[in-house]
């Protein structure tokens, strides 16, 4: 019975120094291919590149800024900050001193996209983001807004950032039903609203009377849509026979958004 009880003793302490073991030799594989990110402050790209590879990591230069402390061409901040552990092969962002700023930035509101571009390049600086937006009183490609703003002696990036206005947006209508209608009649409201029609002639067939909805703009464009007649549409139901002239079938469907380069087409029974 001792004897069995020293067994099992022995072999729960095996069990214990090889967990222990696992667990150690977890650590090492985990952390041993960790270093600390050197301070690459104030070097030339060149050095800091040479430090990092000598620590196992790797360097890209992707920024410039302005530095009144910091010499032209030198590295004026790093990502990962120095002392953060990461893994080998790792690598490290830098931007490089531009030196004070030497250069007054151009007040470019009110140019063109192209002219800002060029007058802004004329000057050593760069374009960033061109965000293009409705802006009200704003002609389409002027800008409208820059950061930093102009004539600004204080920035921190020779990157400059541009609002322009967009496009105008075009009037959109939502497509009234046409079916049921008279060709002539529906031919004329869509004229009158300055859309285009092509019509199409197909055998007559039992149409269901149209819809009193009007061209109506979420945009309000001008002129105003017209207000559909008001002389009645032949129903169909009331005659046995297929009435001629009729609008029978029509693309875009009814309560679609139509623009002035929409094509409306109508099939109307002979």
């Amino acid at each position: 019975m001792k004897a069995f009880f020293r067994f099992v003793v022995l072999a729960l302490i095996l069990i214990a120094v090889a967990l222990i073991s696992a667990l150690t030799a977890m650590r090492v594989a985990i952390h041993g291919g960790e270093v600390n990110v050197p301070n690459l402050s104030k070097l030339i790209p060149a050095e800091a590149e040479r430090i990092s590879i000598n620590s196992g990591l790797l360097t890209v230069v992707d920024g410039q800024f302005y530095s009144a402390t910091i010499p032209e061409g030198h590295v004026v901040s790093q990502s990962p900050a120095a002392g953060t552990r990461v893994r080998r092969g790792y690598c490290i962002h830098l931007a490089e001193s531009l030196g004070p700023q030497r250069t007054t930035i151009p007040d470019v509101v009110g140019q063109s996209s192209r002219a800002a571009d060029l007058n802004l390049r004329e000057r050593g600086l760069d374009v960033g983001t061109v965000a293009v937006a409705h802006l009200p009183n704003v002609p389409e490609d002027q800008v409208a807004a820059q950061s930093p703003p102009g004539n600004s002696t204080s920035a921190e990036s020779p990157t400059i950032s541009l609002l322009v206005g967009a496009e105008p947006e075009k009037p959109a209508y939502v497509m009234p039903n046409m079916v049921g209608r008279n060709v002539d009649d529906a031919t004329a409201l869509i004229d009158h609203v300055g859309l285009k029609v092509e019509v199409r002639t197909v055998p007559a067939t039992p149409a269901p009377p149209a819809s009193a909805v009007q061209l109506l703009g979420p945009f309000a464009p001008p002129p105003a849509p017209p207000t559909l007649p008001t002389t009645p549409t032949v129903s169909p139901a009331a005659t046995s026979a297929p009435v001629p002239n009729l609008v029978v079938h029509q693309s875009p469907a009814p309560g679609q958004k139509i623009t002035a380069e929409t094509v409306i087409q109508l099939d109307v029974s002979r």
